[in-house]
Parts: C-alpha cells; structure tokens; sequence
C-alpha cells in the first residue's frame, strides 16, 4: 500500500522490465481489451438485432446506453486509483465474464423467456461501466511505469485504445461471426480479455500486489477463463436446446448463412415450416393461399418474361411456372443458402414442385436493388416478395427509390406486385407501402386477404404460439400509367386451391375498408417503416 501511494506521487513502480517494454505492454494490453470491448457492443447490436428486429433502434440503445454507462465507469473508476492494478485486474475478469456471455444469456433468455429486452439494457449497462473504467485505471499504470508527460500519455492510450477498437470492429463481421458464430464468438473473446487483463497485472505488476491480491486475482482470473471455456465447450448443446424451445423439437435444418440464419422444421412437405432470422417465413400448412393471392392477381395480362425479386423459397415461382406460356422467368435472391436449400431439401424442393429444375427459371444471387440499378428492362410482371417492410435491412427494398427502378424494367402495359404486410394489424405500414409504389409515378390496387395463422410472411412477430388470432396478408398490384389495373385472374390461369373471382372482389373491400388518410411515401433518405404495435 505504501508503495503504491509513492509510486502515485511520483515514484516508478518495481516492475519486472525496463520502463519503456512495461509501456508497450500497457498499451498491447490497452489494445486487446479495446478490440473486446468493441466485439462485446456489436455482439449485443447483431444478436438484438435477430432476436428483437429494428437493427436501427437496438443499436441505438445498445450504444447510447453504453456510452453512459462509460462516462458512469470512469467516474466511478477515480475511487480505485490507488489500487490501479489489483482494481483493473478484477474489472477485466468481470469485464470477460459478463461480455463473453452476454450472447448466451440473450439467447437464453429469448429462448425460456420470450424477452431480451431487459437482459440487453443491463447487459449494456454493466459492460459500458467497466469499459469506462478501463482508461483511468490504465492512465495511472502507465505512468508509474514510464513517466510522461500527460499529453502523450493520453495520446498513447487513446491510439491504443482506437486502433484495438478497429480490429475488433472488422474481427467481428469477418472473422468471428462466420467462422465461429455468435455464441462461440463472445465466449472466446472473454477468455483473451481476461486472459490479457490478468497477465499483464499478474506479471508486470506483481510485485506491486499484496499476497492476498495476487491469489485473489489468480482465482478470479482462472475461475471465469475456466467458465467461459466450459460453455465453450458446451456451447453447440446449449444452441440446440434453445433451438428447441424456439422452434419446437421437428427442427431438420439449421444454418448459418452469410446473410441470415435458416431453420427448417418439419417432418415432411405436409408440416414443413421455413424461418429466416427467427421469423415463420413459410409455413406448408397455409403458404399456398399467400402465394396464390400474391402471383396469380398479377398474371392476369401478358406475362411471358416474369421477374421474382425474393422468394427463393421457389414457392411464388411454382405458381409462376403453371402458367404454360410463360417463356422466363428470372429470380433475384440475395441469399444462396436459401435457394440451394429450395433445391436440395427434399420437403421443400417436393414444396415448390421442383421449381428449379423447370429450364424457364434462372435464379440469381445479387441485391435485388442493386442488381435492377444495371438496368434490366422489358418484364411483363415483376412479384416482390420480399422480408417485411419493417425489418430495417429491408427497407430500401420498400422505397419509391426502388419502385422507380421496378417501373423501368417494366415492358408496357406490365404489372407489379408488392407484398406489403397485414393492412389490418400494421395499416400504417401497409399503405406507406402503397403510398410508395405510387409515388414511383405507378396506379394502384389494394388487396388483402384474411390469414388463418400468424407469423407467415407478414411481419416481426417471431412467436411460435401456433393458436394466436389471425391475421390477413396485404397486397400492392400496379402498372404504369393512370388507370388502376383491374383485380381479377387470368383466364390461362390454372385450378387454384383458396382463390376465385369471388374471393378478389372481397380481398379489395377487405384492405380498403382500413384505409388510413394519405401517407407519405417512404424513401431512402427517411424512410418511414417501423414496427407498429
């Protein structure tokens, strides 16, 4: 303790080293830590992101949270100066401990619990604390082994300190998450943060800590590596087992794609259910009322080149490719994790009727936005299907922006089909939808029809309660020019299974009958999709 005090005054702290090799290792120290600490806030950001939706407000929370918490850490962080080494030792440990598993209890919480929410902002809360914490505890270690003046010491740490964070930011996305996932991720980082933390208070400052510190920082340091490393190592049984109590005990398929996480469940074509991100995208008991209400309004009228934007499913082309005289048809899906299991999943390629091996269809992996900015022309139908409105890294993809791009690869007197989600449940979004596919300078129609069961294709709500009321499906058929174009079927079209005339005059009143007041349209520059109540 004495010790200490001087070397706080001014005295050099006994360090095992010569002052300019303590330095540096403060600062590799310094930089390890900061790529963690980034790793941890993008972990929470991404996993939110999943398991909550809107990637815009979760980040938000996440990081306005966590630089408060931050600027608290620091404040709090004055009180431990003058035990700067054994106080920086236990906040790394704790630090390791709960940033690495952070993703895990999240995920655990979703899974058993229904809700994260509340463990993102503590979670938030706790890490920002001890990460606010960090930089005067360092501040004061380093200038007992290397004095300088504050300036560059400052300038030191925060280069340090901002460059770690860099790698840490690119580690993440290209590194960690597809080679090791979300959950093995985090945990692992944990255990380089302690295992950094610990070694660098245990060697170059040992002899500043009392016995009882050092036993106690050995312990600590050796119990949470020692936990992180068990979960690690039990990580794969924990994910099945809430995958389980996520999507039920039928789970087949389960797969990490570069763009979204893809569960099949099922036993069968008959049970077969299709999840994208945690969201019923599929399910084989009622999809074809969805696709059938989505494709056929829209073949009414030439149709010999047909464009899918999404749905690599293969189940909008399968009601495409009944369709006789229908020469082309060109699929845009982002995702090639999804259209090779369209191929090769024997539930859902019997499904989609083997949409694939149908010559007529091509199937291309591009961004359906930038792939119609090249400039492809000369569709007599385009079908949007794509992930909700309300699922932010859609949204561009429901802009006038992109609707003004679908008008131009429309041949004349072509038609264009937007699924635009519930109108009676998120009416708001809905008719910003249409608001949208207007404002491309394209007339429209308005349908909807009423759904037996929630969750499919129709929003955030990622519950597996197969018994929660019903909701409808809304749809958005336009063509250019002034005059709407009529609702009905083509008379080429095939035996449908839920559709009729009958049905489409009633699936006009059914959307029109919630219509809100004019919205405005929704662009790349504000965009005004949200998850609604």
């Amino acid at each position: 303790m004495i010790d200490q005090q001087v070397s706080l005054r001014g005295g050099a702290a006994r360090i095992p080293v010569r002052p300019r090799t303590g330095r540096l290792l403060v600062l590799a120290a310094v930089f390890i830590c900061a790529a963690c600490g980034l790793v941890y806030e993008l972990e929470l950001v991404a996993l939110a992101s999943y398991l909550i939706g809107d990637s815009v407000t979760q980040a938000s929370v996440v990081l306005s949270v966590m630089v408060f918490a931050m600027g608290i850490g620091s404040l709090l962080a004055k009180r431990l100066r003058s035990h700067a080494a054994v106080g920086f030792g236990l906040i790394e440990a704790g630090l390791a401990l709960i940033g690495g598993s952070s993703a895990l209890v999240l995920y655990a919480s979703f899974a058993w619990i229904g809700e994260s929410r509340f463990a993102l902002v503590g979670f938030s809360l706790a890490i920002g604390v001890l990460i606010g914490a960090e930089i005067p505890l360092l501040m004061t270690l380093i200038q007992r082994v290397d004095r300088q003046d504050a300036g560059g010491t400052v300038a030191d740490l925060f280069a340090a300190d901002y460059v770690g964070a860099l790698v840490g930011g690119l580690a993440f996305p290209f590194l960690l998450l597809p080679v090791l996932g979300q959950l093995t991720g985090a945990l692992l980082t944990g255990m380089v943060n302690a295992a950094a933390g610990g070694a660098l208070v245990l060697w170059v400052f040992r002899r500043d800590l009392a016995p009882c510190s050092r036993w106690l920082l050995i312990l600590v340091n050796v119990s949470v590596i020692a936990l992180l490393a068990t979960a690690t190592v039990l990580a794969d049984d924990f994910e099945r087992a809430a995958r389980r109590a996520v999507y039920g005990d039928e789970v087949r398929v389960a797969v990490q794609t570069d763009v979204q996480e893809v569960v099949l469940t099922g036993t069968g074509r008959s049970s077969l259910d299709l999840y994208l991100d945690g969201r019923l995208r599929v399910s084989a008991q009622d999809e074809y009322r969805y696709h059938e209400a989505l494709v056929h309004p829209a073949m009414d009228g030439r149709h010999a080149r047909v464009l899918i934007l999404g749905g690599g499913d293969g189940l909008a082309a399968r009601e495409v490719l009944r369709y006789p005289d229908v020469r082309s048809v060109t699929l845009v899906e982002i995702d090639p994790g999804v259209t090779r299991l369209a191929r090769t999943d024997p539930a859902l390629s019997a499904l989609n009727a083997h949409a694939y091996r149908d010559p007529r269809l091509t199937a291309v992996t591009a961004d359906a936005f930038n792939w119609l900015r090249a400039g492809h022309a000369g569709y007599d139908v385009v079908i949007s299907d794509l992930p909700d409105p309300g699922i932010t890294a859609s949204t561009k993809l429901y802009s006038a922006e992109f609707y003004g791009l679908i008008a131009e690869a429309l041949a004349p007197g072509g038609r264009l089909v937007v699924h635009g989600g519930p109108p009676d449940t998120r009416p708001r979004t809905f008719w910003t939808v249409e608001a949208s596919v207007r404002a491309a300078g394209l007339s429209t129609r308005p349908y909807g029809i009423s759904g037996r069961r929630s969750g499919f294709a129709a929003g955030p709500d990622r519950t597996t309660d197969r018994t929660k009321a019903p909701h409808g499906w809304g749809f958005v058929l336009a063509r250019p020019g002034p005059r709407a174009p009529a609702l009905g079927l083509s008379p080429r079209a095939p035996k449908l299974r839920s559709l009729t005339e009958g049905v489409l005059a009633g699936a006009a009143r059914y959307a029109q009958r919630g219509r809100l007041p004019e919205q405005a349209p929704s662009t790349l520059v504000h965009p005004r999709y949200w998850e609604e109540p």
